[in-house]
C-alpha cells in the first residue's frame, strides 16, 4: 500500500502474474515499434508513414504503465 498526497490509500488490483503480462505486452509493443521504426527508415517510406508508429508505443507505454502502477 502507497498513500499519495491528499492521504488516500491506493490498493493493487492485480496480482503479480497479470502484472507480468501487461509489462511483457508492453515490451513486445515496444519492439514491434522499434523494427517497424526501422523498417520505414530503411525502406525509404514517405516519413509520413511514420505517424503510425504511435500505436505500437502508445501501446507499450500503457502497457508499461498499467504493470508500474498495478492496475
Amino acid at each position: 500500500m502507497s498513500a499519495s498526497a491528499s492521504g488516500t490509500v491506493c490498493l493493487a488490483n492485480i496480482g503479480p502474474r497479470e502484472q507480468r503480462k501487461r509489462l511483457m505486452f508492453g515490451v513486445a509493443a515496444f519492439v514491434v515499434g522499434i523494427v517497424l521504426a526501422a523498417l520505414l527508415i530503411l525502406t525509404g517510406v514517405n516519413p509520413l508513414w511514420r505517424v503510425l508508429l504511435f500505436l505500437p508505443f502508445a501501446a507499450a507505454g500503457s502497457g508499461y504503465f498499467q504493470a508500474r502502477d498495478k492496475t
